[in-house]
């Protein structure tokens, strides 16, 4: 979501100052860091490892390539990149949170995963890296969180090569009227109640469905990485709309 005329923006349904929201958002990710991964195969019922698989069999990852794992959390993603960039690859596993970074590094470290992964911690709408570097870029359910979204889009086609491709995996809207009631009950009584169960945060819980009512649709994001730059952009739906999967390029 870019800022508006008065310098606000939305965190949830709230309208806050902008310069305030990324310290928002990091509080919510702090406390949510430790129960991430549990929290997620809980509220999506274990379905968010296939959005995932489908987001990595898309990404045209292969030995040799540099990827940036961008809001990449406690690394799902970056764990089976690891395994197809081989040792000539890199990946990069980003994220403006460091506590989320730190669960993350254990829990590649954990699984042998060490010599291919660096991690940094980055606010997407600056990304400090060279002109043309990864071959691919993937964020996943992270992008509804970033304070100016077309900003962040066009930093991360300022750092794909030629040829290379972004990948943005994110809650969307459903146009299933029946389906769209039901997700609305669940996000916000199921949802917030879930959080203060096994994490002791409701509140947290409840930004976080509340950012994916205020996230751009489908169109609207994939015009939005149209006027970034990125060509042939598509997106698909998944599981009725709830999630999207886009993609664009940049030759």
């Amino acid at each position: 979501m870019k800022e508006s005329q008065d310098n606000t923006t939305h965190f949830g349904y709230k309208t806050v100052e902008t310069d305030k929201k990324a310290s928002m958002v990091a509080d919510v990710f702090h406390s949510v860091a430790t129960k991430y991964d549990i929290m997620n195969d809980l509220m999506s019922f274990g379905i968010h490892r296939l959005w995932k698989r489908q987001t990595i069999a898309c990404s045209g990852v292969r030995a040799g390539h540099k990827v940036l794992d961008l809001a990449g959390g406690t690394g799902d993603l970056t764990a089976k990149f690891s395994e197809l960039v081989g040792g000539k690859g890199q990946v990069v596993l980003g994220d403006i949170n460091n506590s989320m970074l730190k669960v993350g590094r254990e829990k590649l470290r954990d699984l042998g995963l060490v010599s291919n992964i660096e991690y940094v911690q980055m606010n997407a709408e600056m990304l400090p890296f060279d002109d043309n570097t990864f071959d691919v870029i993937t964020i996943a359910f992270g992008l509804r969180n970033v304070t100016d979204q077309s900003k962040a889009l066009r930093s991360m086609y300022r750092v794909l090569k030629p040829g290379g491709r972004l990948l943005v995996l994110e809650f969307s809207k459903t146009d299933n009227e029946a389906l769209a009631k039901l997700y609305d009950m669940y996000s916000f009584t199921l949802l917030p109640a879930m959080g203060k169960l096994v994490a002791n945060d409701s509140e947290s819980y409840r930004y976080l469905a509340e950012s994916i009512r205020m996230h751009p649709d489908q169109e609207t994001l994939k015009s939005m990485m149209d006027e970034a730059g990125f060509e042939q952009t598509d997106y698909q739906n998944m599981t009725g709309g709830i999630v999207a999967l886009h993609r664009g390029f940049k030759f």
